[in-house]
């Protein structure tokens, strides 16, 4: 009777501990449908714009007698891919520059404000290859396919003309194919693969293009200021919205530095707020947003002196 009174007084005791373990584990607390855990509606951040120079494909593959620079299938490919990851994060307003050429003798000449956008990124596609390997067995025989890529990108800011951002990455993909006695899989040319080894390349660089993109506050600037109203450039596409306010500044002295050679603006000075009064504009590259001045005051003669920053 005692045996049986202590293997129960046992027993209690190790549910007890049992259930002082579960009390003690983090508990997981699920939402009710009627919740929603996600961001709130109203919350959001300006977009920056972005323009998108065409990719160069800087190897030898695919290139024929016929081969056209500019119609290049690989660097289109490797375009598109970039443009649809970097919209995905819902950060960009994108614009696609074809002749970055062109734009990059624009930086030089300082004339980036002619380019629309707060970024321009240009890429390239510094390595591609696709090799096939197999080995046959007594009884099986496997056959492989691999594709490695690297691509390039470097992001200029318009503002400056600099570099701020320039880093290569690369990418594979793989398939392969077993048989057994003759039987099983027969894997022929996998076209897919460039794309998913391009696709792996630019995944490696995309965080960074983001945080780079974003890492400093969202700029704007004067585009109008007479008796029809005072404008700016942006509208409901960057998310600006009606009551929103802004702090104009006005642009510090340019400076230039002997050790590199490079022009740049001091800090600026904030010298008025402007709120948004309303939106207009057709699309990204049109669109305006009137403001009328809270406090301070800005000379309207000379609107280049000036930037609009959130």
């Amino acid at each position: 009777m005692n045996v049986l009174k202590t293997l129960s007084l046992v027993a209690l005791a190790g549910l007890s501990g049992l259930g002082y373990a579960a009390a003690q584990e983090p508990q997981r607390v699920i939402a009710h449908p009627g919740v929603n855990n996600a961001r709130p509606a109203d919350a959001r951040s300006l977009k920056w714009k972005v323009a998108v120079g065409r990719f160069s494909n800087e190897t030898q593959y695919g290139k024929g007698i016929f081969y056209e620079r500019d119609n290049d299938p690989m660097a289109k490919q490797a375009l598109d891919i970039l443009m649809t990851k970097l919209n995905a994060s819902g950060k960009f307003i994108l614009l696609e520059r074809s002749d970055s050429e062109k734009l990059e003798a624009e930086l030089k000449a300082g004339q980036g404000q002619r380019i629309g956008a707060d970024y321009l990124i240009l890429g390239s596609i510094t390595e591609f290859g696709r090799k096939t390997t197999g080995r046959d067995g007594l009884f099986t025989s496997e056959k492989s396919q691999t594709v490695e890529a690297g691509v390039s990108i470097r992001i200029v800011d318009v503002a400056t003309g600099q570099v701020i951002y320039s880093e290569e990455g690369k990418g594979q993909a793989q398939t392969t194919s077993k048989s057994t006695l003759g039987l099983g899989g027969k894997a022929g040319y996998d076209a897919t693969l460039s794309d998913k080894a391009i696709s792996g390349a630019i995944d490696q660089l995309v965080e960074n293009i983001i945080n780079k993109c974003t890492d400093k506050p969202w700029r704007t600037y004067l585009i109008n200021a007479d008796a029809d109203g005072i404008i700016i450039a942006g509208g409901a596409a960057q998310g600006i919205r009606p009551g929103d306010t802004f702090t104009l500044y006005k642009r510090g002295k340019q400076v230039k530095n002997p050790q590199t050679g490079v022009s740049f603006y001091l800090a600026g000075k904030p010298v008025a707020q402007l709120r948004v009064e309303s939106v207009d504009g057709d699309t990204p590259d049109t669109q305006y947003a009137i403001v009328s001045v809270v406090s301070g005051s800005f000379d309207k003669g000379a609107l280049d002196n000036y930037y609009v920053q959130q």
